[in-house]
């Protein structure tokens, strides 16, 4: 059941008191706000606060693609490069990266001789003067082994690495304390007016009146505008590259496409822009428009070919799913992330045993999966049938058919489903899928049972359809569109969603005293946990990203990088050798194993909760 994966969102931001505000202006408000606490109460030697950890853009490869070959830098859309913030725009084809930019990186040798050295550790040029005065507070490392940044013009938060669904449960809802801690932020801070060069200037305290004119900043998790914009919720996942990519998208296009039905948001209005009144399922469906592709930002693919794994790329492809919807419920976010996994399991067990797609071959859909993804979403009632290779189906068939292929394979390999054989965390996910799906089919003929508490678009959905009787309005009545924006609001108190969970009408998965401590802690099993705590104890780390950290330490020449472990996975054993590593260089002679044994052992701040790292043992 355990396998690297990570969750990225890109928040939806408005400036209530400046709504004309430019968006890139207001994410990086947003970003800003909370690099002041990113490290808090970490201190340098010279007794100033710590600085904001920058991301280290080393090692990016956007333009790599799962299906084989790379697209030419010439040929990428702007938005494609994410790589490189000093080359924004395609620039053509790239000779040796220039000393002090992103791949400018060499290995730590004896007088700046760039001799090959033992271990992990390498050195790389200081920054240049060019990326020195890019904004550091605009992409941020967290102390919880997140990222936190200004990506096409939304705040985005991308959690650390988790292993099981109930920890990407809990991380990703920690990207909401982190949004409202910003947010709160702004509340009591704003800008300074712009400098000569358009830059935000620093916080300061606002008034009232000053705050109602653009201090404040509201943020939104969700994925559309109403007006014809669309963010993403994006997972990744670690697959075996034994997998052939055929085989991968086969199997996984017609999951994709009905997996909205227990992991939808819902959406107010049909069409890109809304142009027809109505309801839906999905509120990236309508974005979709094509099978496969590289891009993300145009053109949108149900199965996205970016081939990045930030990991071993020998032993690793990237799944990078980028069709799913921004859920404020924890069953979703689980059943999405503990879904996928047992698809992705199936598939690299019938790899190893030569057997290709096995049963999935029968779901393979027939018609244009694109028209299929609009079309299922669009129907509530869950009746709409999509044409496969086995016959015409509803998207609740092809998801058990999913659920049913993943147990037989179960049994057949380990001799059956129960604890004993496959392990608690999987026996959780399989009972948890079968229940969402009979729900469902409930909820389908009588509108009764409990799929209100356990699927979100399904919520939504009876409180618009409550309105409208109670008002005796359509769809196009603007107050369906207000209470759909209202339910994605991250401010406390004032979401839909909040005063459904005081109620008792939201099936929680993790409390909100785990959720708070998770936006400070990192979590165990993954690198993310030895990033995380470096990031919070060692002021000496300026720079770090999914695979490395970097350190500025007086008397160097070069910056010092470490590798952190290409497969993701670390114990607690591993993370201490990376924390003692560290340790040692930042103050060789020191007693760092007791020092990172203590850092592994420390409670949570005072006030935010503890992590139940015991609920993740199993298989």
């Amino acid at each position: 059941m355990e396998r690297p994966v990570g969750l990225e969102t890109e928040y939806g931001a408005l400036c209530p008191g400046a709504p004309r505000t430019h968006p890139v202006a207001v994410a990086t408000r947003v970003v800003q706000a909370y690099a002041a606490s990113s490290r808090r109460g970490l201190v340098g030697a010279d007794g100033a606060a710590a600085p904001p950890v920058r991301w280290d853009y080393e090692g990016e490869d956007p333009l790599a693609d799962l299906r084989g070959g790379r697209l030419d830098r010439a040929w990428a859309y702007p938005s494609q490069l994410t790589d490189d913030p000093s080359h924004p725009a395609p620039s053509g084809e790239r000779g040796p990266a220039p000393v002090g930019e992103p791949g400018g990186a060499r290995t730590r040798g004896e007088e700046g001789q760039g001799q090959p050295v033992r271990g992990t550790w390498s050195s790389r040029p200081r920054p240049s003067a060019q990326m020195a005065t890019l904004p550091a507070a605009t992409n941020l490392v967290l102390s919880n082994g997140a990222r936190f940044y200004v990506d096409h013009a939304h705040p985005e938060y991308s959690s650390p690495e988790v292993l099981t669904p109930r920890q990407a449960v809990v991380w990703d809802r920690a990207g909401e304390v982190v949004a409202q801690r910003a947010m709160e932020t702004l509340v009591r801070t704003g800008p300074e007016p712009p400098g000569p060069s358009g830059a935000p200037g620093q916080a300061t305290v606002l008034s009232a009146k000053t705050r109602q004119a653009g201090g404040e900043v509201v943020l939104y998790k969700n994925n559309v505008d109403g007006k014809g914009a669309s963010y993403g919720s994006h997972e990744s996942y670690l697959v075996s590259r034994e997998v052939p990519f055929a085989d991968l998208a086969a199997a996984l296009v017609p999951f994709l496409v009905t997996r909205p039905v227990y992991a939808g948001a819902g959406r107010v209005g049909i069409g890109q822009r809304s142009e027809v009144p109505g309801f839906q399922v999905s509120q990236r469906a309508d974005y979709v428009e094509s099978v496969h592709g590289l891009q993300t930002t145009f053109s949108r693919p149900i199965v996205n070919t970016r081939d990045e794994p930030h990991a071993d790329a020998q032993r690793f492809r990237r799944l990078h799913v980028i069709n799913g919807d921004a859920n404020r419920f924890d069953v979703p976010v689980y059943l999405k992330v503990a879904t996928t996994s047992l698809v992705l399991w199936l598939l690299e067990r019938q790899t190893r045993l030569g057997q290709g797609l096995g049963r999935l071959a029968d779901l393979q859909l027939v018609g244009d999966p694109v028209e299929e993804h609009w079309a299922f979403s669009h129907d509530t009632s869950l009746t709409h049938r999509l044409r496969t290779r086995g016959g015409l189906m509803t998207a609740l068939d092809i998801q058990g058919n999913y659920l049913d292929a993943v147990r037989q394979a179960l049994t057949e390999d380990l001799g059956g489903c129960d604890a004993g054989s496959v392990g608690r965390q999987t026996v959780e996910a399989l009972d948890m899928w079968a229940e969402v799906l009979a729900a469902l089919r409930r909820w389908a003929r009588d509108r009764s049972g409990s799929a209100a508490s356990l699927v979100e678009w399904v919520a939504k959905l009876e409180l618009c359809q409550a309105l409208r009787r109670r008002h005796g309005c359509g769809w196009e009545d603007p107050r369906l569109a207000a209470l759909d924006i209202q339910w994605a609001d991250l401010r406390q108190g004032r979401s839909v969603v909040d005063r459904l969970d005081a109620a008792g009408r939201v099936h929680r998965l993790a409390s909100a005293e785990e959720v708070a401590a998770a936006a400070d802690a990192p979590p165990r099993g993954t690198r993310a946990q030895a990033r995380g705590l470096a990031v919070a104890r060692y002021p000496q780390v300026v720079a770090a990203s999914w695979t490395c950290l970097v350190l500025d330490l007086p008397g160097r020449e070069d910056l010092l990088r470490l590798d952190l472990p290409g497969g993701v996975r670390a114990d607690d054993g591993e993370t201490l050798a990376i924390l003692q590593a560290v340790g040692e260089e930042v103050a060789p002679g020191g007693d760092w194993e007791q020092a990172g044994a203590r850092c592994l052992e420390e409670e949570p701040p005072p006030g935010r909760g503890r992590i139940r790292h015991g609920e993740e043992t199993g298989t």
